[in-house]
């Protein structure tokens, strides 16, 4: 881009630059162009004359370029939002997607407005979906565990910036660090995509870690069926996010560790996306 270009010009190259790696290319467009110019968005559509300087130009090229080498929105702009809190991500966490919506809108049928219930959500990430329940049910204690201690580091500022307190986070393999505790619900988006799935090179800027269980997908899902009998109350609900292939599988898993009364859920979309248990035994099966 040359000086000067106006807002408005900004907006339109950067929208066709965009169009072969974005579907939503013109407000990604927008983004970049905002955070470029260090205003919000509605700044570009009351002021599309105005000019962006050479430092402006420049940020805006860098950003485009992270975009156009498939960097997430979120990671350039540095926040998401989810079930409509602003959440800080960074590589370390997976981008908070609007399916995974579904989990919080299941977990919030299951708990009552005012109960004061144990919630643990395994493999928090952001924090995405265990602040989404706790700003709902403020009375409920929610736990949120996750091996890496940088996705925890970005969970616990996204509590501070949301001023949530009744959110613990712990580091740890999945149930360790609450073996000795129970809870009446328990979520989880765990990784659920395989080792081969070829949609692997276009999520390359998210970590591994969150995607990725096993040749079939589902090993950590097994794991969280398998290790939460024994931290389930009795009744307890299990919600667990899944690909929308992996139903049948998800079922089986559950089925074989003792978990009843299952059910698949779908998504936004229409797709399967959500499969929720329960255990009416406190003793392992």
């Amino acid at each position: 881009m040359s000086v000067p270009v106006s807002i408005a010009d900004a907006v339109t190259e950067t929208t066709s630059q965009l169009g072969v790696v974005s579907d939503t290319a013109r407000l990604d467009a927008e983004l970049l162009v905002a955070r470029a110019i260090d205003m919000p968005r509605s700044y570009l559509f009351a002021h599309p004359e105005d000019t962006l300087d050479e430092a402006a130009i420049s940020r805006l090229e860098s950003t485009i370029e992270r975009r156009l080498a498939g960097e997430p929105m979120a990671y350039i702009c540095g926040v998401k939002e989810f079930w409509s809190l602003e959440l800080m991500v960074t590589p370390a966490t997976l981008v908070p997607r609007p399916e995974t919506e579904t989990v919080v809108d299941l977990a919030l049928r299951e708990v009552p407005r005012k109960a004061n219930w144990k919630v643990l959500d395994l493999g928090t990430g952001s924090g995405a979906i265990a602040l989404a329940i706790a700003s709902e049910r403020p009375l409920c204690d929610v736990t949120a565990t996750d091996l890496s201690r940088d996705a925890l580091a970005v969970a616990a500022q996204n509590a501070r910036h949301l001023n949530i307190a009744n959110v613990e986070f712990l580091q740890g393999y999945w149930t360790e660090p609450v073996r000795e505790r129970s809870f009446g619900i328990i979520v989880s988006n765990p990784p659920y995509v395989r080792e081969d799935d070829l949609h692997l090179e276009s999520l390359q800027s998210e970590p591994d870690l969150a995607l990725v269980a096993g040749p079939d997908g589902l090993a950590a899902i097994e794991t969280i069926a398998r290790d939460c009998v024994s931290i389930a109350d009795p009744g307890a609900t299990l919600l667990l996010e899944h690909g929308a292939e992996q139903r049948d599988q998800v079922a089986e898993i559950l089925l074989s560790y003792g978990w009843e009364s299952i059910r698949c859920y779908d998504d936004h979309a229409g797709l399967p996306r959500v499969t929720s248990a329960h255990h009416f035994f406190s003793e392992t099966p």
